[in-house]
């Protein structure tokens, strides 16, 4: 097994084969992801000594690769070179289990596997005609990850039990954006729908609600969904309800948009928001939404993972309720870039919006109507096999070692909360509700909060900048506040106690007036 450093070995001119150019030629498929499999060893086996952040500047790629584009085939050991050589010192490495920032981007063995054989069989699964494997593995995939979530059975396609099969169901997409994009779209339609409106013409009357905290993503899929961005109505948030929506403040802002003639269409509940973990309240919201007659999406993206976990399944109560929930395994089940999963209640709201049928699709598993042809409930036509992945991290690892994955990252970060309660220079910002901390340190002497951004920002910079950890920040009701977020799939204990060895040395050097100039 060789280094990530070794060389490889000198290559004589490389000779065109005579039978011609085989892109798939099966010796070399071998050869070549033997070679890939020895590098993702060696990378995994060394991540955690490299610098998470690297130090390069922009553009540094183009001074150490060719500019123009090779027009002579070269050994496939070339290439690996160069990514050794190039492309590893210019990653922020996300694997690493020093990585502490945004949230975890989770992976294992069985999601690497799951990765490579969907990619070597290379399926465009847009309809069940094109690949009935597909199709029916995302279904099942995303079947048994809703029980593991305890999802009502009105989410689920198949249902269990002999049940038959019910009218909501699921769909694998890249994205959280994509989730909120496409069931806007489903809302958009049917509220037209339901106030009569011929073609566009009421959509400047739809208007949409969501909490300050939901994700900047979330103005971006309205205005892509056609919505009037004066009528995206943001409800401010505060510490009262530790940033979480108040469904009192809501239920005013929709009460004078109706008084106003307009027509509340969309609410996006979070649950674990990516600025501080808030949790909107679902039944609260739920409720509210049933007097208007608005769509309820619930976006779990990283907060979902835990719902496999008793204890925490209550932040989903009222779920029942809602139209749609979106969560990403690929945040915290570990299974690999790119998988959101999406649940409505009734699929044929998704696919009323999205369908369409173009002769040389049709087939007659989609007319007959037995079967749900995912590209439907997607914005695009071609798809990938997504479904293999996720349904290899259930069957490897089972709901009891997945379950213990969650448990151990949140003590993880309950051991890191309660070093920085402990230290007073220190206080956590907001309550903790799952693995991400929010802290700074506090102000102190006559300190203002401008004084105070400055000085965690500085602790924030030179601890980055260690390449021994690397942690983000935000700001919560107009404080700059560090983000400590564990996750990684080779984090340990370890990790998160050396992290704060290197916070509080650091914070040392700030407070005795060693600022960098």
């Amino acid at each position: 097994m060789g280094s990530l450093d070794s060389n490889p070995a000198s290559f004589d001119a490389f000779a065109t084969d005579a039978e011609g150019f085989q892109p798939l030629n099966t010796d070399d498929v071998r050869s070549y992801l033997h070679k890939s499999v020895d590098f993702i060893y060696d990378y995994y086996k060394s991540v955690e000594s490299m610098p998470v952040l690297p130090g390069v500047e922009p553009g540094y790629l183009s001074r150490l690769l060719q500019s123009a584009p090779p027009s002579a085939a070269a050994p496939f050991d070339i290439a690996m070179k160069e990514i050794r050589e190039a492309v590893v010192p210019g990653m922020t490495h996300w694997a690493s289990p020093n990585f502490f920032a945004f949230f975890p981007a989770t992976n294992s063995a069985a999601a690497i596997a799951g990765e490579l054989i969907a990619s070597a069989m290379n399926t465009v699964g847009f309809t069940w005609q094109a690949n009935p494997a597909a199709t029916e593995m995302e279904v099942l995939a995303l079947d048994w990850l809703a029980q593991l979530m305890r999802l009502p059975e009105s989410f689920i396609m198949n249902r269990t039990g002999g049940g038959g099969r019910g009218t909501g169901g699921g769909v694998i997409l890249a994205t959280t954006s994509e989730a909120m994009l496409v069931t806007l779209v489903a809302a958009r339609d049917a509220a037209l729908r339901r106030i009569g409106s011929d073609g566009v013409a009421g959509l400047t009357r739809l208007t949409v609600y969501a909490a300050d905290q939901t994700h900047s993503t979330f103005n971006k899929m309205c205005r892509l969904a056609g919505f009037d961005p004066a009528n995206v109505r943001s409800i401010a948030t505060s510490p009262d309800t530790d940033f979480g929506l108040d469904p009192a403040k809501l239920l005013e802002v929709m009460q004078a948009d109706v008084d106003a003639g307009l027509v509340p269409t969309y609410i996006c509940v979070t649950v674990g928001t990516t600025s501080s973990n808030a949790v909107d309240p679902v039944a609260a919201v739920a409720d509210i939404a049933t007097r208007f007659n608005a769509w309820v999406h619930v976006d779990a993206a990283y907060a979902g993972s835990t719902c496999i976990c008793p204890e925490f399944r209550h932040h989903l109560n009222g779920v029942e309720r809602v139209d749609s929930i979106s969560m990403s395994p690929h945040k915290w089940l570990m299974t690999c870039l790119d998988c959101t999963c999406l649940w409505v209640r009734d699929t044929h709201r998704l696919t009323d919006a999205l369908e369409t049928s173009p002769e040389y699709l049709k087939n007659d598993a989609s007319d007959s109507g037995t079967v749900t042809d995912l590209k439907d409930m997607q914005v695009g036509t071609g798809r990938r096999f997504r479904g293999l992945k996720l349904w290899m991290v259930m069957r490897t690892y089972g709901s009891n070692r997945l379950q213990e994955h969650i448990r151990s990252d949140v003590a993880m970060a309950k051991v890191f909360e309660e070093s920085v309660r402990a230290d007073d220079r220190f206080e956590v910002v907001v309550p903790r509700n799952f693995a991400l901390v929010c802290f700074r340190i506090k102000p102190y002497g006559d300190m203002t909060e401008e004084d105070a951004e400055a000085v965690n920002r500085e602790l924030m910079d030179r601890l980055n900048k260690t390449g021994k950890a690397y942690i983000a920040h935000t700001v919560l009701g107009g404080k700059f506040v560090l983000r400590f977020a564990v996750g990684s799939s080779l984090q340990e204990e370890r990790h998160v106690r050396s992290a704060w060895e290197l916070i509080r040395k650091k914070t040392t050097e700030i407070i005795s007036g060693e600022m960098s100039v």
